[in-house]
């Protein structure tokens, strides 16, 4: 016997007389010992066909086969109750309620006709693409030979009837809400067919590889489709409610395939079963898209501070009374913000925890573009009646030939619209806290401070005409400049006249901005968890801050090119007596306005939660 051999027999004998020994100190009666043994029947197994049914790791190599159907053993048929979230019908809902809130956006003489349209010049092509981002990353990972949730006839089915169903709901509105869209080109802006699609893949993305392999697969899919509407927005295609609305088509068109294919396919073509976290830790990251109300206009008074009072010529009584004058205050209204957020949280345990967010707020103006609202036959109009005056008050009279001489001063202006949202970008971090209600719903609340960016509104002036030029003289005495008296001419004006020469003028035509401010947040959630990793949430935040807006108004910048040097002098420094100073023109300023308001935003919107 070899000496592993025993080795082996030595430690069985030591362990039979343990047993024996615990048996006989127990006192019950020993019974001999039987050992039988079992029955075999030879059986011939199909080796090769298990190993195909029973893999449920990623295969090796690509996966060609579109046309066979397979089944891992252990996947279990989805209820299709299980997987119906319906988070799609309250964003179709948003969309719906808010459409009214459309004001036009009006922009005149743009490319040489009116038009009653939103035009800026952002403009990118990428949402054209990223609409596909979600099929796109589905099909690679499966061709690369990455298990999803279903197998190619299954996987093929469930995006056929997701995109039929989104087209048909789609197509169906379009063409019977029969909105226009923001730039005025077509009749069917809602609801948006881009961010339908996207979130149609997004959500295909999320069912076969999300639920099944990594959660940040969902959040990939779902944040590029959330950039993809914004996007819309951003390039004038569509309005805010179109975007809610397509997203809320997109996620429910999806579902709603999903459980077709669940009904029909039952347990049939399923590889891999949802991911089970074994966990009730509410810690979170989450994206989120909502409504954004509250702080929807800035107001400013026309009369600035004294020193412009003195500038101008304007005393304080005629100020306090310029002051009550409706047309000389300046309102910026806005629309609903169109809010994106990105949002995470550590919890310690089920209730308090720690976290951040970043938050985008855009917010389009209904009443921007009315300070573009100037053509250059407007101009020319104010540039006679604004000589016409200077001439006067030095006892000159000019005829319109006279004050067109040589060319009309302007014979093109216009206002480009280069943004038309008012952006703000929050990065915020504070508690977070939970509130369980039962093993899927939970309530939650934060207390956040941040700072808060804004990106300016901004139109840029364009303006093409003929440089004037006007010869003067003057007598000075004393250092004072002679009023014309007893018929004679202390000072000499020329008419107006052309130089030969033209100018173009590009410029800041107006700008509204604030400063950077701390912002204070809160917020009350409702979290639905219909997964061990997932959830969704519906919120309402709300965020305060105190920011000082300045506007500038700068629509005759183009005469510092318009005019020659002496003649723009000549208006600029008010080159006439202190009695005449006031009836002349004083817009060769910038007008520049200031304002401190406290900003209340709330947002209503729903967000997708990955746990962890």
């Amino acid at each position: 016997m070899t000496h592993a051999r025993k080795r082996l027999a030595t430690l069985i004998a030591v362990g039979m007389t343990a047993i024996l020994t615990a048996t006989a100190d127990s006192g019950f009666d020993m019974k001999p010992l039987k050992l039988e043994a079992p029955e075999m029947k030879p059986e011939l197994v199909d080796v090769r066909a298990y190993k195909e049914f029973s893999n449920t790791t990623p295969t090796a190599g690509p996966d060609l086969d579109f046309l066979k159907s397979k089944t891992n053993p252990g996947t279990n048929a989805y209820r299709v109750m299980d997987d119906l979230t319906f988070v799609g019908i309250p964003l179709f809902v948003a969309g719906w309620a808010i459409k009214g809130d459309k004001a036009m956006f009006r922009v005149n003489n743009k490319n040489g006709k009116k038009n009653t349209q939103l035009l800026t010049d952002f403009k990118t092509g990428i949402d054209d693409y990223t609409q596909f981002f979600g099929p796109v990353m589905t099909v690679g990972l499966k061709l690369g030979g990455v298990e999803g949730r279903s197998d190619w006839p299954r996987l093929m089915a469930s995006a056929a009837m997701s995109y039929g169903i989104m087209g048909a709901f789609v197509n169906g509105i379009k063409y019977t809400a029969k909105e226009m869209r923001p730039d005025g080109t077509t009749a069917n802006s809602w609801p948006s067919g881009h961010t339908a699609t996207s979130f149609v893949g997004a959500t295909l993305l999320h069912k076969e590889y999300g639920l099944t392999r990594s959660p940040w697969y969902s959040v990939a899919g779902y944040g590029v489709a959330t950039a993809t509407g914004v996007m819309r927005v951003l390039n004038n295609r569509h309005w805010v409610s179109d975007v809610m609305s397509g997203a809320g088509i997109g996620i429910m068109s999806t579902e709603l395939g999903y459980a077709l294919s669940d009904i029909l396919f039952k347990g049939k073509g399923l590889l891999r079963n949802d991911l089970v976290l074994d966990s009730d830790d509410p810690s979170f990251f989450s994206i989120s898209m909502g409504l954004g109300i509250g702080g929807k206009d800035i107001g400013f008074n026309a009369i600035r501070d004294l020193q412009d009072k003195e500038v101008h010529g304007i005393d304080q009584e005629t100020a306090d009374l310029l002051k009550d004058e409706e047309s000389l205050n300046v309102n910026i209204d806005f629309r609903a913000a169109t809010v994106v957020s990105a949002e995470g949280a550590y919890f310690f345990n089920k209730y308090v925890g720690v976290g951040g967010q970043f938050r985008v707020r855009a917010m389009s103006s209904k009443s921007f573009g009315k300070f573009a609202d100037i053509s250059s036959e407007d101009a020319n109009e104010l540039w006679e009646y604004e000589i016409t005056d200077l001439y006067d008050a030095a006892n000159f009279n000019l005829t319109t030939e006279d004050i067109n001489n040589g060319g009309a001063p302007i014979t093109k202006l216009e206002g480009i619209v280069k943004s038309n949202h008012l952006a703000e970008f929050t990065a915020s971090l504070g508690l977070y806290f939970n509130v369980p209600i039962t093993n899927t719903l939970s309530l939650g609340s934060k207390l956040l401070i941040g700072r808060s960016f804004t990106q300016e509104l901004d139109i840029d002036g364009h303006a093409e005409g003929n440089v004037k030029d006007i010869n003067y003289g003057m007598v000075i005495e004393d250092g004072k400049i002679l009023d014309n008296e007893d018929g004679g001419k202390a000072v000499f004006l020329n008419p107006p006249a052309s130089t030969g020469d033209t100018y173009t003028d590009d410029w800041d035509f107006l700008t509204l901005g604030s400063s950077n401010a701390t912002s204070w947040g809160t917020g009350l959630s409702l979290t639905y968890r219909y997964k061990s990793n997932f959830s969704w949430k519906l919120f309402v935040d709300y965020d305060y801050s105190e920011k000082k807006f300045t506007m500038t108004y700068d629509p005759y910048h183009f005469l510092k090119k318009g005019l020659t040097s002496s003649a723009y002098s000549l208006i600029s420094n008010r080159l006439l007596s202190d009695a005449e100073m006031s009836s002349l023109p004083y817009y060769l300023t910038p007008e520049v306005y200031k304002k401190t308001k406290k900003m209340n935003y709330v947002t209503i919107g729903l967000s997708f939660a990955v746990n962890f």
